[in-house]
């Protein structure tokens, strides 16, 4: 019996994550080679186990999950993984009561989070802070 590979990415601020699922295996759910057990900080773990409690089925229990994250701050990772690990689980599972669960629970595990950081323009020193002027 062959493994079963599937990938799939989540994208947040400018954190970029990258889920492989295999499957049969151990069970075990991996972000950058570091145990879902022991990853730090605390709240960015129990972001990401909320998924997998929101999911709750059987068949997740057999298969090994990597996470590999870059780019941006501690936060913007958490929920990239998150989005990862939803949409590669649905697209391992593809019913559409998972579909649904997931979608109750927050939209935007599966389709993302478009905003994104607003570019700096002219004049300023940020996207819409402005040089002040006075007429004194």
């Amino acid at each position: 019996m062959s493994t079963k590979l599937i990938q799939s990415s989540g994208k947040r601020k400018s954190a970029i994550a990258r889920a492989i699922l295999r499957h049969p295996a151990k069970g075990q759910i991996k972000i950058n080679n570091v145990p879902l057990e022991i990853y730090e900080p605390e709240i960015a773990k129990l972001r990401i186990q909320e998924v997998l409690e929101v999911i709750n089925n059987p068949k997740v229990q057999k298969c090994d999950i990597e996470v590999n994250v870059k780019g941006g701050g501690i936060s913007g990772q958490t929920d990239a993984a998150r989005i990862a690990i939803a949409r590669v689980i649905n697209k391992y599972i593809g019913t559409k009561k998972i579909e649904r669960t997931l979608r109750e629970y927050d939209d935007a595990l599966l389709s993302g989070d478009s905003r994104r950081i607003e570019p700096k323009k002219f004049g300023g020193t940020k996207a819409r802070k402005r040089r002040q002027k006075s007429f004194r």
